[in-house]
């Protein structure tokens, strides 16, 4: 057993693609321990990942999905917070977070923020008895709650919907709102974001630079992100496989970053394919 904290990840259900079969490879080549988490039939997963049911840490008959896209990431929040609460030294990382060095953290406490303004829970490690764990538990308790981050006059609003019968559900709200929004409020609200990280640690690619890891000609550009700080890149799942599904061959540039990458970890990307959701959603219409 890897004297490094352990590493959780969830996906729910369906093959891995090469994207997460090389964030999940990064963890295991950087030393640590990790479990893969899941609900559904799983395919692709790196040997040496321990395959886990998500029962062991949180039974649900039905997944929150966001209003919107149509995304799990909701879901995917409540299972980390519960995740944390009941595992000992073990950091969550999600399946687009590619592993540069190993984590290490003497606090339990491993985060960053990705902008000026949000602290992102993509990478997330908060210690058991962590104030602003229990926070974000409490939280996710109410799936009609009202985030008390909002501002007033958005919460008498929300709570005038609610008094007339017609309460919002969380999928109803923007997008991150028990994720990225709710870890920054809580952590910032106890105290516990003095220990996040700048963002060239976990979040050092910006969202829109983030085709510039496929193509090779942009190659540099994507590298001069990095510093010798920097342990995670965020690979910005569901959007960058949907524009490495648009290319030929659903492939990255021979030469661009993520190509290296894969190449560094002996992932084969044709042995696991890029699966465009929104064409097969169109395909199905």
């Amino acid at each position: 057993m890897s004297k490094l904290h352990h590493i959780a990840m969830l996906w729910v259900e369906g093959p891995l693609s090469y994207v997460e079969q090389l964030c999940v490879q990064s963890f295991l080549d950087a030393g640590h321990d990790v479990t893969l988490y899941h609900y559904g039939p799983v395919e692709n997963v790196p040997e040496g990942a321990k395959i886990v049911h998500g029962d062991a840490i949180l039974k649900r008959d039905e997944f929150i999905a966001h209003g919107r896209t149509g995304s799990l990431a909701l879901f995917s929040d409540v299972f980390r917070y519960h995740m944390l609460t009941q595992s000992e030294r073990t950091i969550w990382a999600d399946t687009d977070a590619y592993c540069m060095k190993p984590f290490q953290t003497e606090t339990g406490h491993y985060y960053g923020w990705e902008s000026e303004s949000h602290i992102n829970g993509g990478v997330l490690g908060l210690p058991q008895d962590s104030p602003a764990l229990a926070g974000l538990l409490e939280m996710s308790h109410d799936e009609y709650g009202i985030p008390e981050w909002y501002s007033d006059g958005a919460k008498a609003k929300l709570q005038a919907q609610k008094d007339a019968g017609s309460p919002v559900h969380c999928s109803d709200l923007p997008w991150g709102v028990w994720g990225p929004q709710a870890v920054t409020h809580y952590v910032h609200k106890t105290g516990e974001d003095k220990y996040a990280f700048p963002r060239e640690v976990l979040y050092p690619i910006p969202f829109d630079k983030r085709r510039r890891m496929v193509k090779a000609a942009r190659a540099d550009s994507a590298e001069s992100y990095l510093t010798d700080k920097t342990t995670s890149i965020h690979l910005y799942g569901r959007r960058i496989r949907e524009f490495l599904a648009s290319r030929p061959g659903g492939l990255p540039d021979e030469g661009g970053l993520i190509d290296q990458l894969l190449k560094k970890h002996g992932i084969d990307p044709e042995a696991a394919p890029v699966i465009s959701k929104k064409a097969n959603a169109e395909a199905a219409e």
